[in-house]
């Protein structure tokens, strides 16, 4: 998996993570660039498809937990990202790490 880079767009930071789309989290890799967040799905999930979400959009970058089936807390291993249009959550491994840099480069965009 890879990300087209606009011309003057810079990639940040990378790594495995799951988009939790309702029931399923869906498997993929979450790419961190100077001017937005992007997750591209594996092509075995049933849910696949991208996520795009524009850095300048964030409004809040939150640790939280993973939930089992939408409401059971499961484990604290989760990103809440906040837009005015909704919410995002990535399981992603070294979440205090990706909250940080999302958190940067978001303030960066603005």
């Amino acid at each position: 998996m890879k990300i087209d880079l606009a011309p003057a767009e810079k990639l940040i930071r990378e790594g495995g993570a799951n988009l939790q789309r309702g029931w399923e989290a869906v498997g993929g890799r979450l790419f961190l660039t100077n001017t937005r967040l992007f997750f591209s799905s594996h092509s075995f999930n049933t849910q696949r498809g991208p996520a795009e979400i524009p850095l300048a959009d964030i409004t809040s970058v939150t640790p939280c937990w993973t939930l089992f089936l939408g409401f059971l807390p499961l484990a604290p291993n989760s990103l809440s990202i906040v837009t005015e249009k909704g919410e995002h959550r990535f399981v992603v491994h070294g979440r205090a790490e990706w909250a940080a840099a999302i958190a940067s480069a978001a303030a960066g965009s603005k």
